[in-house]
């Protein structure tokens, strides 16, 4: 029973009933109606009214889904740990993943300029990217709020000239804190959240460092092209089109450049175009345009007033690194690289605990140490941490959870030394 309007969050008597998102992933050998999938999930659901908030079904005590479904999960719960699934709104996600590898959009043949790389979505290449990373604030929250709401005001017919939206998203900080990722993640999820309103989605990444490094002598006219490409895929009503520009203040870099006489008088009219180019397709209600940018004193003034929404996006916090670390331990558990599986706690948990030490809390106490020792890492870096641990400080193949922590101290240390020798070079 998925709700796809507002209206419909609201029961007969008018109370309105919190959104739960369930996304059930299809085999993809299963050619079974989406329709019947419904209807045995609703059923697991029932008998499993009181979950966790991010709870995942990978085996079923029901012949049918073990036949044609990989996973069911409750995904973006805000709110408490347990949720009552009887008291929410029940908004249910049925996709199967894409493994194509991506196409090339290339402008002419004979030159081979590749302008961009395009997937269909939700691509096998993507998944997990959402989950895996981790922000103390609401980020991903407020991204997914942003883009529903764009997609609802045009569903609606909202006049843009009354209230203003532009569909593009900045985000910016800087380098290594997972801007590129959350921006093919949010495409992911949201392809799988409105499967319901368009029959499938695409993702388009353009080659920001091609286009602004090789084809200023064409006057603007290869970037036209590029963006006619992209006009095709947006003409199909039934496709959600995310269009990805990483690394934004090229199009800066570019235009002062121009300005400085430094590159060629027509390069500042590429960007032009660019931005040109920008604001025709974002008028159509089937796109979104997403960008990234490391430097963000030097971001375009001119494509600042475009975005709607202008995210920053900075290194882990000490409590996100910790979640982070223990997402990774809890991999290396299943794959019995760290045996045998020890339970580890929460940050909730040693919360209600007062961070006391004890034999429960010991090995957990032991990793927020080394989360704070870590604060400064990019999101990069730190998921690096627990493979270079094994590598340079792992005496045995299989390492116990508190030998394993121990190489994950020092290889923090390691990394803080590598870090202050490249500065002293510099």
């Amino acid at each position: 029973m998925e709700i796809s309007g507002a209206d419909q969050h609201m029961t007969d008597v008018g109370i309105i009933r919190p959104d739960v998102h369930i996304e059930v992933q299809v085999k993809s050998e299963s050619t079974v109606k989406r329709s019947d999938i419904r209807t045995h999930v609703l059923s697991l659901l029932d008998r499993h009214s009181s979950v966790l908030a991010s709870y995942k079904w990978t085996e079923f005590d029901d012949e049918f889904l073990t036949r044609n479904v990989k996973s069911v999960t409750i995904t973006d719960a805000v709110g408490p740990k347990f949720i009552d699934l009887r008291v929410h709104n029940l908004c249910i996600h049925i996709f199967s993943l894409n493994d194509d590898s991506p196409n090339t959009l290339t402008l002419e043949e004979e030159e081979e300029l590749s302008a961009a790389n395009h997937w269909l979505l939700p691509a096998g290449e993507f998944h997990g990217i959402w989950e895996s990373l981790v922000y103390e604030e609401d980020i991903k929250t407020h991204l997914l709020d942003y883009v529903t709401t764009t997609i609802f005001f045009s569903d609606k017919n909202v006049d843009s000239n009354l209230i203003a939206w532009n569909r593009v998203v900045l985000l910016h900080g800087p380098p290594g804190t997972g801007k590129t990722s959350l921006c093919k993640g949010l495409a992911q999820k949201l392809s799988i959240r409105l499967s319901g309103r368009y029959a499938y989605s695409q993702f388009v990444e353009i080659n920001s460092h091609s286009l602004f490094s090789k084809w200023f002598s064409e006057s603007g006219k290869l970037v036209t092209k590029m963006f006619q490409k992209i006009q095709e895929l947006i003409d199909d009503k039934d496709a959600l089109v995310f269009v990805l520009i990483d690394e934004v203040e090229s199009l800066t870099a570019a235009r002062n450049a121009a300005q400085a006489g430094t590159e060629p008088s027509d390069a500042i009219r590429v960007v032009n175009s660019v931005l040109t180019q920008l604001d025709q397709i974002k008028r159509h209600p089937n796109v979104v345009i997403l960008t990234t940018s490391n430097v963000t004193e030097k971001i375009d003034l001119a494509f600042v007033d475009r975005a709607d929404i202008k995210q920053y996006i900075g290194p882990p916090s000490a409590n996100a690194i910790f979640s982070i670390y223990l997402s990774c331990l809890e991999e290396l558990m299943k794959c019995q690289i760290i045996y045998p599986r020890q339970q580890l706690l929460r940050l909730e948990e040693l919360v209600t605990m007062n961070f006391m030490e004890s034999d429960v809390t010991r090995l957990s106490l032991m990793l927020r140490k080394i989360s704070q020792k870590s604060v400064g890492f990019s999101g990069r870096t730190l998921r690096k941490i627990p493979f270079l641990a094994h590598a340079l400080f792992g005496k045995t193949s299989t390492m116990t959870v508190e030998s394993f922590l121990k190489a994950m101290d020092l290889a923090v240390e390691n990394q803080r030394q590598e870090q202050a020798n490249l500065v002293n070079c510099v």
